[in-house]
C-alpha cells in the first residue's frame, strides 16, 4: 500500500524525482525513487528528518502552532515534507523545475490514506 502511495505521488508530479514514507527516528518505511535519481533518498530523508525535528521545536516555542508542511528549495533539488501525525512523515524530492503544486496536491490528498494504514 505504502509503495503504491509513493509510486503514485512521484509518478503523476512532473519532475518529482523520490518520494519516503519516514518516522521521526530516521526509519524509512518504504521509498520510491525513479532510475536516475541524482541521490541516495534514504540519505534525503534522514538527513531532513534532523531539520524537520528542529523546526517543529521553534514553531512549539513560539506558539505557531503544529507543523503541517515544509519546503527546502536548494539549486538542485526541491524537498516538501508533510507531518503525519507526531511520528511520520511524507517527503516529495523534485527537480526545481517540477510541478511543486501538484506534489503539495497529491501528498495532501495521500496523507489520510496513509495514515489510516497506520
Amino acid at each position: 500500500m505504502f509503495k503504491e502511495t509513493l509510486r503514485e505521488i512521484v509518478d503523476k508530479t512532473e519532475g518529482a524525482l523520490a518520494g519516503i514514507l519516514m518516522d521521526h527516528s530516521g526509519i524509512a518505511l518504504e521509498t520510491y525513487a525513479k532510475d536516475g535519481a541524482p541521490f541516495d533518498v534514504n540519505t534525503v530523508g534522514v538527513e531532513f528528518g534532523v531539520v524537520l525535528g528542529s523546526i517543529k521545536k521553534a514553531a512549539e516555542m513560539l506558539e505557531a502552532g503544529t507543523t503541517q508542511e515544509i519546503s527546502i528549495n536548494t539549486d538542485k533539488l526541491v524537498t516538501i515534507i508533510r507531518l503525519l501525525g507526531d511520528v511520520y512523515f511524507l517527503a516529495l524530492t523534485l527537480e526545481p523545475g517540477g510541478n511543486f503544486g501538484k506534489g503539495r496536491y497529491l501528498m495532501r490528498t495521500a496523507a489520510p490514506k496513509l495514515m489510516a494504514e497506520f
